[in-house]
């Protein structure tokens, strides 16, 4: 469960960041901001750092290739692209949102929409189907 999420302003974020706080009875803040819809990643980490370090979890809701950028960035992975509706967790050893800049996380897990259509019965691959269009 997220302390804090920061999502693009763009329309699709903000309908992605609302349909996911729904999903996860979230009831916190969520920041829309216009410096994650054209941002690089080094702007995303200067943004991390600003947090107050009470905000343990922070989901950040943008877009490629910015987002797989940031993931090849902050940790030692090699990412080639993050999907569409794909999560990337990323788990980092520091007290400060400030000491982002000076350490690698550790990535928890990556996971996407393709990663369960083979699991899921057609009825729902179908609907989920009908919400990526």
């Amino acid at each position: 469960m997220p302390d804090l999420v920061l999502s693009s302003s763009a329309l699709r974020a903000q309908i992605t960041a609302e349909r996911l706080t729904k999903k996860l009875d979230y009831n916190g803040k969520i920041h829309y901001m216009n410096e994650l819809y054209t941002s690089d990643p080094e702007t995303i980490i200067n943004i991390l750092s600003l947090q107050d370090d009470d905000d343990k979890s922070i989901f950040i809701i943008g877009h490629n290739p910015e987002l797989t950028e940031l993931g090849n960035i902050l940790t030692d992975e090699k990412i080639s692209k993050l999907p569409t509706s794909g999560v990337l967790a990323i788990n980092f050893n520091i007290d400060n949102w400030e000491d982002i800049n000076d350490q690698k996380g550790e990535l928890d897990f990556m996971i996407y929409p393709n990663l369960f259509k083979y699991y899921m019965p057609k009825q729902i691959r179908t609907t989920w189907a009908k919400k990526e269009n």
